[in-house]
């Protein structure tokens, strides 16, 4: 299978037409016509990547992150992008980037976080103009959760070292959740109109966790932990799509943020 097939295959889950219009998903570095060694998968793509990405035999990285983000105007050593591309060309590795297009197509990221949640999606808390698309979801719990208690298992289930929250409605049960990976916070009050009982998100401003008190609980995760299970995602569509190419999930946490 070429590169070329194994993009196709992302594509036809995660149309480019579905990114926001900041974004760079899509093909990053490299060419499409070689055959696929070997696909790694991860969140971010680092130095260590792509030394990973060598050692596994590996000449397509997938990422959720775009590794180019902003025009890169040098080619040089004095960042770490430019190091990073220039060692992909240097070891004819191409690197493709399944970002806000995955997040906003049906099935995607908010979707798996649903799913590892035990809940349904009903809908977006955000549609997209075609309606084949939305950013953020709705999804119901089979059972109303106290609060605390709802919390404590999102913690658990998603490998939260840290989750932020308010002070919500103390006597409100969870069952209707918003969900948005990464950063999600413009899409608090949505949830609010939609009455979710709780809005999970990756990043959260400091002031949109006031005067919520009586409307919603807001669970803040991490954007990496809040996007990791992209990475089982784009692992799944492959498999599904190519089951004779070879994938790899990285072993590397990529999380620039550490905890004491």
């Amino acid at each position: 299978m070429t590169v070329k097939e194994a993009i196709d295959a992302l594509e036809r889950f995660a149309p480019l037409s579905l990114q926001e219009d900041y974004d760079n998903a899509g093909l990053q570095v490299g060419l499409t016509e070689a055959d696929v060694s070997g696909v790694l998968l991860c969140l971010d793509v680092t130095p260590d990547i792509i030394a990973e990405a060598l050692r596994e035999g590996c000449n397509l990285i997938v990422s959720h992150h775009p590794l180019i983000f902003r025009g890169l105007k040098q080619l040089c050593d004095q960042n770490m992008v430019a190091r990073c591309v220039g060692s992909a060309l240097r070891h004819n590795l191409t690197l493709y980037a399944a970002h806000t297009n995955l997040d906003n197509a049906e099935g995607g990221v908010n979707y798996e976080l649903a799913s590892r949640l035990g809940a349904t999606v009903t809908g977006w808390l955000k549609p997209l103009s075609d309606g084949k698309g939305g950013s953020g979801a709705v999804a119901e719990l089979p059972a109303a959760e106290l609060p605390a208690d709802f919390l404590r298992r999102v913690k658990q289930t998603l490998g939260i070292h840290t989750l932020c929250t308010n002070q919500g409605p103390a006597d409100r049960p969870i069952r209707r959740i918003g969900l948005c990976g990464g950063s999600g916070d413009f899409l608090l009050d949505e949830a609010v109109r939609q009455g979710c009982d709780c809005f999970l998100t990756g990043e959260m401003h400091y002031h949109q966790y006031f005067g919520h008190e009586a409307d919603i609980w807001i669970g803040v995760l991490g954007h990496y932990q809040s996007e990791i299970p992209a990475v089982q995602l784009l692992r799944r569509i492959l498999a599904d799509a190519c089951p004779d190419v070879r994938l790899v999930v990285s072993a590397i946490d990529t999380n620039p943020i550490r905890y004491i």
